[in-house]
């Protein structure tokens, strides 16, 4: 089960969304894998998508782990 999450997770949130001008630490996509991983599939999921609306060019960026 983990597993396949794992490669939605990649396919939806994969680099190109935030590429290597992502303002955040870790990339939005291990980003998502972690919190998946460390959450669950249903919350890791909301994390993940919260972290994704936050990419964006007028956030501030920084450090932020799952």
């Amino acid at each position: 089960m983990m597993k396949v999450l794992s490669m939605v997770v990649r396919l939806l949130v994969g680099e190109p969304v935030c590429s290597s001008a992502c303002k955040f630490h870790p990339s939005c996509s291990q980003y998502a894998a972690d919190a998946v991983r460390k959450y669950g599939p249903a919350r890791g999921s909301l994390k993940a998508a919260w972290r994704t609306l936050r990419c964006n060019p007028w956030s501030r960026g920084g450090v932020d782990y799952a």
